[in-house]
């Protein structure tokens, strides 16, 4: 059962997390973040993996310690040990960096591009 206390994974857009649930109001769990499971896809959210959209967003992980209200329906309890935030972040940074070189299309092109910028950026925030 989910409560507060409770390690879980959680999904946010189109992260995956693991944190801690701070708090639980009506079908949400406000749960803070301590890992990164999967690193958000990049792109418009609602033309999912087109690359001719009107603006083609970057989308960061969700940091240390921030906070999210993710759906009660996508929370799951966690069990084992917390990978060290900034491990995991790169770990996720890099299986979405090999997916996306696989698949070689322009939206993956594009991703790659918001990606290498990101990675600029959280090395910057240690």
């Amino acid at each position: 059962m989910i409560q507060t206390g409770t390690m879980v994974t959680a999904l946010y857009k189109t992260g995956k997390y693991i944190g801690q649930v701070v708090n639980i109001k009506n079908d949400k769990a406000l749960v803070e973040v301590h890992a990164v499971l999967k690193h958000p896809d990049q792109g418009d959210l609602h033309q999912y993996k087109q690359s001719d959209v009107g603006f083609f967003h970057q989308r960061k992980a969700l940091a240390f310690q921030e906070k999210t209200w993710a759906p009660l329906s996508t929370v799951s309890a966690y069990e084992g040990e917390v990978p060290l935030y900034d491990h995991s972040l790169q770990t996720a940074l890099t299986a979405l960096e090999d997916v996306l070189k696989q698949r070689g299309d322009e939206w993956s092109a594009r991703s790659l591009m918001c990606l290498e910028s990101l990675k600029k950026e959280y090395v910057s925030l240690r």
